[in-house]
């Protein structure tokens, strides 16, 4: 089981995650629904919880994702 399915995410950060994986979507010209956004989503999770909490750290921080 993954560490994100046990945690809670307030209306706040799921606002900053969306705002950020928007971006970064809008910018590779990707659908938010595809697999690589689906990929770009599992991966902006991991980085919330790290500590990118503010849309600008975790788009910054999805643009030199190396998996994505």
């Amino acid at each position: 089981m993954s560490t994100t399915a046990n945690s809670f995410f307030s209306p706040e950060d799921v606002t900053v995650l969306r705002g950020a994986l928007d971006r970064w979507c809008l910018e590779k010209r990707i659908d938010i629904r595809s697999t690589e956004a689906q990929f770009a989503a599992t991966a902006a999770l991991g980085l919330f919880q790290s500590g990118y909490n503010t849309s600008e750290k975790l788009l910054m921080a999805l643009r030199e994702h190396k998996g994505l």
